[in-house]
């Protein structure tokens, strides 16, 4: 499909490209809808083989924040960045600070954070050329890094998965495999252990396998991890790892885990629901960043009311079951419906 015939199926609104060769800058923002408020979303930096790739990737990444803040009922709408160059060789001062111009340069359309590949030091050269940029460093005034929230909002939203399986949100006792052991996981352990859960984890970076020993979980290979026996698997590294091949090998009863999109295709919720696996739709569960960050657009930056809102994320979570249940859809559908809904409200407010 063309990217503009891909974007007009979609929804999308604009597609922006900013080249500045002297600061070794190739990006694109792409904003997919604008009708909750100003689009939000992250800086993504990753080397792309093609444009193409680049292009097709912003896109998705941009409809799916448009679904998270939606459902996460913050009043922004869904965008995305990305910066075509390796994250651990390319990135300097010069190419952010003009990535700030670029940001600068949509007028407030788009407000930008940290994302895979990308800092909140690297988004702190930006903000020296735009106001647009949020979940900035705590010395310079932002909420840092979002891991902590993200795995916080992770936490309770697999209280409320414990609870639509099991009739109790205690999690004590529950064996949760982690497939990656990053900044979100490494955050949402401290709660799991801290509520009893026990752990076992995977990461292809044995210095993370390391740190996850460390605080008490079991190691398994990585490529063992997504059929571990356990009864929460949690995915907290790529994206598509659900799918034809690999659902068949599942033995949880639950998936709620940080990584996007897990589902490599639409059917495989339905192949999910199919097994009796309950599945809490990623954009859901993993919406405490943006909810974090959101509370330093336009304010001064205040970590208990962000805290309380991601807590919201087992409220969400219970809706997203129930109408699952009710409507004879997956959840993921379910999510989508709750998310949709709300922007079909606000376009006929705005009417």
């Amino acid at each position: 499909m063309q990217i503009l015939d891909f974007m007009e199926a979609n929804g999308h609104e604009q597609l922006a490209v900013w080249t500045d060769p002297g600061a070794g800058l190739r990006a694109f923002i792409a904003i997919h809808d604008t009708t909750l408020g100003p689009s939000l979303g992250g800086t993504r930096v990753w080397p792309h083989p093609t444009e193409e790739d680049a292009l097709f990737d912003v896109l998705r990444l941009s409809q799916a924040m448009t679904y998270k803040s939606a459902a996460a009922g913050l009043d922004f709408g869904g965008g995305k960045a990305l910066i075509m160059a390796d994250p651990r060789a390319d990135k300097t001062e010069a190419m952010f600070r003009s990535y700030g111009r670029f940001v600068e340069s949509l007028g407030g359309r788009y407000v930008t954070t940290e994302d895979v590949g990308s800092t909140p030091y690297d988004l702190a050269w930006s903000a020296r050329e735009t106001r647009h940029v949020v979940g900035l460093p705590v010395e310079s005034g932002g909420s840092g890094n979002p891991s902590t929230m993200t795995g916080y909002g992770l936490y309770e939203a697999m209280r409320a998965a414990a609870k639509a399986r099991w009739g109790s949100d205690d999690l004590a006792g529950r064996t949760v495999a982690l497939q990656g052991f990053g900044n979100v996981a490494s955050s949402l352990a401290e709660h799991l252990l801290g509520a009893g859960a026990r752990l076992v984890a995977a990461d292809v970076d044995p210095a993370k396998v390391e740190r996850a020993a460390a605080r008490g979980a079991a190691v398994a290979g990585v490529d063992e991890i997504l059929a571990q026996e356990c009864d929460i698997l949690a995915p907290c590294a790529l994206g598509g790892v659900l799918n034809e091949r690999s659902i068949p090998a599942l033995r949880c009863e639950v998936i709620c885990g940080a990584a996007n999109n897990q589902l490599l295709a639409p059917e495989d919720a339905e192949r999910l629901r199919e097994r009796g696996i309950l599945y809490a739709p990623d954009y859901i569960v993993n919406a405490g960043g943006v909810i974090n960050v959101s509370f330093e657009v336009g304010r001064e930056y205040d970590q208990g009311a962000a805290r309380a809102k991601t807590a919201q994320i087992y409220d969400t979570l219970e809706r997203v079951f129930a109408m699952a249940e009710e409507r004879g859809v997956t959840t993921a559908a379910a999510a989508d419906l709750i998310a949709e809904e709300r922007l079909a409200a606000a376009r006929a407010a705005r009417a």
